[in-house]
């Protein structure tokens, strides 16, 4: 746990809104194939380039009242809402695990993760851009800086990935139709590159609880129809983050039961 004062963990999220703010690029223009680095941040709908001065995260929204300064078209609530959620992740991490190269991991892991929900709510789209140097980095992290080693992140993400995959190839035989898509497979690769096989286990199993849970209640109260597609990656990344944040407490819970 972090005990260095209130000033790091305000520096960690006053950096985390500013990395936020490059996620809501990243998010909008991946599944669009677009440059995340040109153009410039600009209005979708007028195109009028964006100033500094209201691209400040989460401020410029409030003073701009959700709307853009020069047509006025209201700015999607999910703007300040990415830059809030990385800023409260970061300090969290922070809090977690004090000041350290794994806490610079984990938070590299934790933006990616916030990219990958926001494309695969808003597109169906979980960008092979994030996915595939995420696998990399995952491995080169817990070959050098994370508690992991390579033979777990390996492991990690043949586990996590495999068991996708095999999903996958039997959903049609099994439910005759198509199951988990290729993006959920890598990115849980990416998941267990970083956090080894055992939380990849364990965010499968809470994504999916939850995926079950919100599935569920949307049929039960007509909201969506029985065949409509419901995203699967947003589930895995919150199984990711409890398997982050909590899987160790879990596990070491869990073992203790079967001690005795």
């Amino acid at each position: 746990m972090h005990d260095g004062g209130p000033l790091p963990l305000l520096i960690a999220g006053l950096f985390g809104a500013l990395i936020g703010s490059f996620l809501n690029v990243c998010i909008y223009r991946l599944p669009r194939q677009e440059s995340i680095a040109w153009p410039g941040s600009h209005c979708p709908k007028c195109s009028h380039p964006i100033a500094w001065y209201d691209n400040i995260p989460i401020l410029s929204y409030l003073a701009l009242a959700g709307r853009c300064r020069h047509c006025a078209v209201r700015i999607p609530f999910r703007y300040p809402l990415v830059e809030i959620l990385n800023a409260a992740g970061y300090v969290s991490l922070l809090w977690f695990f004090g000041p350290s190269w794994m806490t610079v991991a984990y938070g590299l892991l934790y933006s990616a993760l916030l990219v990958v929900a926001g494309t695969d709510l808003s597109h169906k789209i979980i960008p092979n851009a994030v996915t595939f140097p995420g696998i990399m980095l995952g491995l080169v992290c817990a070959t050098t800086i994370l508690p992991l080693g390579f033979l777990n992140s390996l492991l990690g993400i043949l586990v996590g990935g495999g068991i996708l995959w095999l999903l996958a190839w039997a959903s049609p035989y099994l439910f005759g139709k198509e199951g988990m898509g290729g993006g959920d497979i890598k990115l849980l690769a990416m998941i267990g590159a970083f956090l080894g096989w055992k939380p990849a286990l364990m965010t499968i199993m809470v994504g999916s609880f939850l995926g079950s849970l919100v599935g569920v209640s949307l049929i039960a109260t007509q909201v969506i129809k029985r065949e409509d597609y419901i995203p699967f990656g947003p589930f895995l990344v919150c199984g990711a983050l409890v398997a982050l944040f909590f899987g160790q407490s879990i596990l070491d819970w869990y073992q203790g039961i079967l001690a005795g």
